[in-house]
């Protein structure tokens, strides 16, 4: 039931449910500007209680998020969090889920495609419906998940990476005249690292003497706050061996950054505040515009070109060999006929 504040000037609701262990409890929730608000509020609760695979795809979103914030990292959960809220719950807010068809989903998948997202992208939204109707299948008796038989859309693969050679980076850097800017496209480029992985970097991070970079943390902007967690992966916890000149290039940012401390961000970006400037440069130079994550691309290229087996590379990035054979294969050298004209040689002694 719902009844007006009149003190406050709001709405709350107030009303007894069944708890998990079978005992009757009540709930009140206060606060709502409007009626509806309140209503929709108490229904969403106790849909979520009746935990029904009769309940509304909202409802089940909202027991899938607390699901899995105990379960993954904040940065995460805001990911998908962003993807379903904009792009699956619009459509399928209301309906129960026990009513959600195939022919639903593929009306779905085709605004998808209509609204012009990459092959990844829609790869992506759609998985995180699947993962959630999944949920449902498991834990709320939904009898089975209809993105199943309505298929995938897009693709897994992204289209072949841009990258810059040496050449490119070098006219594209003599243009950069902030220090941080400077500094954190060195960094991306000749140390191979993710951008959150650079941008999490203090000066505590790096030793000069020993030449290395420690890699333990990365950086996320969530609703307006920075935080800092654990690399993507276990492999992205690494030690990486930098040459002298970026060594030199870091030991000079550090003493003339005043005021920076050893725990301090050595660069205090954040990663929607690169883009532009990063584009801009670009046309300043005259060198094509890439992502700021193609310069850790960039950097597999140039490892690539200098002959360096995959192992090496997956050592270095904090990648494993099979995705870097998988996403840099490309470029390695077709050494194919190479192979033929050994043996020859070999047989011909």
């Amino acid at each position: 039931m719902t009844y007006k504040d009149e003190k406050r000037g709001t709405w709350y609701c107030k009303f007894y449910y069944i708890d998990w262990t079978g005992i009757r409890r009540q709930k009140m929730k206060r606060g709502f500007k409007l009626q509806r608000e309140a209503k929709e509020w108490e229904r969403i609760f106790l849909e979520k209680q009746s935990g029904s695979p009769n309940m509304t795809f909202q409802a089940l979103y909202q027991l899938y998020l607390e699901d899995i914030q105990s379960r993954l990292k904040r940065s995460s959960v805001n990911s998908k969090s962003q993807c379903v809220e904009s792009r699956v719950l619009p459509f399928f807010k209301d309906k129960p889920i026990n009513q959600i068809t195939a022919a639903d989903v593929r009306k779905w998948q085709n605004r998808l495609i209509e609204d012009g997202l990459k092959p990844t992208t829609q790869r992506n939204i759609n998985g995180q419906l699947n993962a959630i109707l999944n949920f449902a299948v498991k834990y709320y008796g939904l009898p089975q998940n209809p993105c199943k038989v309505a298929g995938l859309i897009g693709s897994s693969k992204p289209k072949r990476m841009q990258f810059w050679t040496h050449e490119e980076f070098k006219t594209l850097i003599a243009c950069v005249k902030n220090p941080t800017h400077h500094i954190l496209y060195s960094i991306l480029y000749y140390a191979g690292l993710r951008c959150g992985e650079a941008l999490a970097l203090t000066p505590a991070d790096i030793d000069l003497e020993k030449k290395v970079i420690h890699v333990t943390k990365t950086f996320h902007r969530i609703h307006g706050e920075d935080v800092i967690t654990s690399p993507k992966t276990t492999n992205s916890i690494r030690t990486v061996p930098i040459p002298d000149f970026l060594c030199d290039q870091i030991r000079v940012y550090i003493q003339e950054t005043y005021g920076l401390k050893k725990s301090d961000r050595l660069i205090p970006l954040v990663n929607t505040s690169i883009r532009i400037p990063l584009n801009n440069v670009c046309d300043r130079a005259g060198v094509k515009q890439i992502r700021v994550h193609d310069i850790r691309h960039s950097h597999v290229s140039l490892l690539i070109e200098m002959g360096f087996p995959a192992i090496l590379i997956a050592e270095r990035i904090g990648d494993t060999v099979d995705m870097v054979n998988n996403i840099y294969g490309h470029l390695y050298p077709n050494r194919h006929e190479e192979v033929a004209d050994m043996l020859q040689a070999l047989v011909s002694k």
